[in-house]
């Protein structure tokens, strides 16, 4: 079975956000029934990103602030009105983290560790809402899990 969704985040400024709640709020319909899948996450964007991360997690955007500094000589610096050095910094901090992630489901929950949550890292300074596709495939015929054989919800 496959199931897809194109939502959009709430508009969020520079800094990483912690968004499973509304990523769930958007999914729940395809997580419906499924024993066994994969939850496959993509931001249609290229100064933004997802990521997975401890939930409490504070340090992430001046942890990548330092890896990617806006003092750099950027070049690329044409592209909105807080782009001075931004979008280059963005590009490249997009490129690091990822434009896609992907996630276990187990009976119809996300499989995430105890402390692991989804994040957006916005990596402009102005807030942007954000475009994401959700897909999810699960297995359609009966699977050996073990030794237990679990069939598909809507098998017959």
């Amino acid at each position: 079975m496959a199931w897809q969704k194109t939502f959009t985040l709430a508009k969020r400024s520079k800094g990483c956000h912690l968004v499973t709640e509304e990523i769930l709020s958007q999914i729940e319909a395809g997580l419906s029934g499924v024993q066994i899948g994969m939850l496959f996450l993509f931001i249609q964007h290229t100064s933004a990103a997802l990521t997975i991360n401890e939930n409490y997690d504070r340090d992430m955007d001046m942890a990548l602030d330092n890896i990617v500094p806006e003092s750099l000589n950027w070049r690329h610096t044409d592209e909105g009105p807080d782009t001075v050095v931004v979008v280059s910094v963005s590009h490249t901090k997009t490129s690091l983290v990822g434009t896609s992630i992907s996630v276990p489901i187990t009976a119809g929950r996300l499989n995430l560790g105890t402390w692991q949550g989804i994040y957006l890292t916005e990596f402009r300074h102005l807030p942007h809402a954000r475009r994401v596709v959700a897909t999810i495939l699960c297995v359609c015929s009966p699977v050996f899990v073990g030794l237990a054989l679990i069939p598909h919800p809507n098998s017959t």
